[in-house]
């Protein structure tokens, strides 16, 4: 099938050419249609290991649970993984490149705010069978496959689930005189000790940082306040927003509050695209900001301060967290469906989720992994799994170019509310509400 076809294809025919295509449960060659379709047959529980080489796509960001997840597949099975690590950057043109070509690996795992565009257009196999199949499912954590349902037929699993949380640097607290076993659990909490820090007046050191210019890294760690603090920053269906909420001002208004404070805000905080958004606090540099946990895990070993970890607070308490990370599906123009599948249902397993991600201090997509997995593991994992409880992942189609590409509305948004004109902050949400209801 080619793209333009695919393209052309409206969502009921998409959720058809996209049916999985397996063959018997008792493994054997795949059946695929040599017409390009597909034969669903019988479907497999576990797929076909059969030593077949699958291809696979995932993005930088996410490397190290990427090659943790391929590694143990492929020392227990016959099939092999070859994982490709594409720049963060290069992940849309790739794919979009790759679907006009039919090109597309056999296993694509992507940023879980674009999934559901990539699965309006046809990039996934319709795996609904397979996912209810799961005798794990009712353990999984629903964001990442919820991106991957349209009208009822879901496509993706969780791959690497990431999470935001709060750090704070343990040392500059203490020097700063605050207490470096408790960070804030509440925003005006979280600006009084962004500012104790910045009033060390240390070379190179600044209260707290913000990915000014990256919608990706921004609804990462800033709509979590807003869920903490009881608002919705999307309707239900994706095609609205309500970013000029009470709490969302309230939000905005403390992060311009420390940009408008001599070192409050990290240098660069304004430019930041997103490539160097987490150095500064790896760099001890910065004293409490929203962090990816998955950035995190691996500086308790290496950094030379202590860090603190705990749930983004919400105005007045409360406690969120983006679930985030990358989904996985199986492409469309995939011809080994049963063996990429044997990979995506290993995954789910509870002894896949513990080796892959519990035992390396990263969050296992499985809630009972999550609640008994971790004996021994470090405390600060502990805090952050519990925040998975109360973590969001944001659904739209037109999440991307309303939030996520350069120069998008919400980025003008933050821009302005943070170091502009504030007042243009509705006019903002109205131009993502336009984006959202096309």
């Amino acid at each position: 099938m080619t793209t333009s076809r695919r393209l052309r294809m409206g969502t009921a025919a998409l959720a058809a050419a996209g049916v999985l295509a397996f063959t018997a449960c008792s493994g054997g060659e795949s059946e695929t249609d040599p017409g390009g379709g597909t034969d669903a047959g019988e479907v497999s529980g576990e797929g076909i290991d059969d030593g077949t080489t699958l291809t696979m796509w995932t993005r930088a960001p996410l490397e190290r649970q990427a090659v943790n997840a391929v590694e143990a597949y492929n020392s227990s099975h016959e099939n092999q993984v070859e994982l490709e690590i594409l720049p963060n950057d290069d992940v849309e043109g790739r794919v979009g490149a790759a679907a006009q070509t039919d090109a597309l690996p056999d296993l694509l795992a992507g940023d879980v705010v674009r999934i559901p565009y990539w699965t309006s257009q046809g990039i996934f196999q319709d795996l609904s069978e397979q996912i209810q199949g799961l005798d794990t499912l009712d353990d999984l954590q629903v964001g990442h496959i919820d991106a991957g349902t349209i009208d009822g037929a879901q496509h993706t699993l969780p791959f690497v689930t990431d999470i935001s949380v709060m750090v704070w640097n343990k040392d500059l607290y203490e020097q700063a005189g605050l207490d470096p076993e408790a960070g804030p659990t509440t925003i005006a909490e979280f600006t009084e000790h962004a500012e104790a820090v910045a009033g060390l007046g240390t070379d190179g050191v600044a209260g707290s940082y913000l990915s000014g210019q990256s919608g990706g890294a921004l609804v990462f760690t800033l709509l979590p306040s807003i869920w903490a603090s009881g608002d919705e920053p999307l309707s239900e269906d994706g095609t609205s927003a309500n970013l000029d909420s009470g709490s969302a001002l309230e939000v905005y208004e403390a992060y311009r509050g420390l940009a408008e404070t001599e070192n409050g805000l990290g240098a660069g905080s304004q430019q930041e695209t997103g490539a160097t958004w987490t150095a500064p606090f790896q760099e001890g540099n910065v004293g409490v900001m929203p962090y990816p946990y998955t950035a995190v895990t691996g500086l308790f070993e290496t950094a030379d301060f202590e860090i603190g970890v705990g749930p983004i607070p919400g105005v007045d308490g409360g406690e969120s967290t983006f679930l985030g990370g990358d989904a996985i599906g199986i492409s469309s123009d995939s011809e080994n469906a049963p063996q990429a599948w044997n990979f995506m249902q290993w995954l789910m397993s509870e002894d896949a989720q513990q080796e892959v991600f519990a035992d390396n201090n990263d969050t296992a997509a499985n809630l009972a992994v999550l609640e008994s997995g971790y004996e021994g593991a470090d405390p600060r994992t502990a805090i952050a799994n519990a925040t998975v409880e109360h973590g969001r992942t944001p659904v739209a189609v037109h999440f991307n170019e309303a939030f996520n590409a350069a120069g998008s509305p919400w980025q003008l948004l933050i821009q302005d509310a943070v170091w502009g004109d504030a007042s243009t902050i509705s006019s903002h949400n109205e131009a993502i509400n336009t984006i959202l209801a096309q």
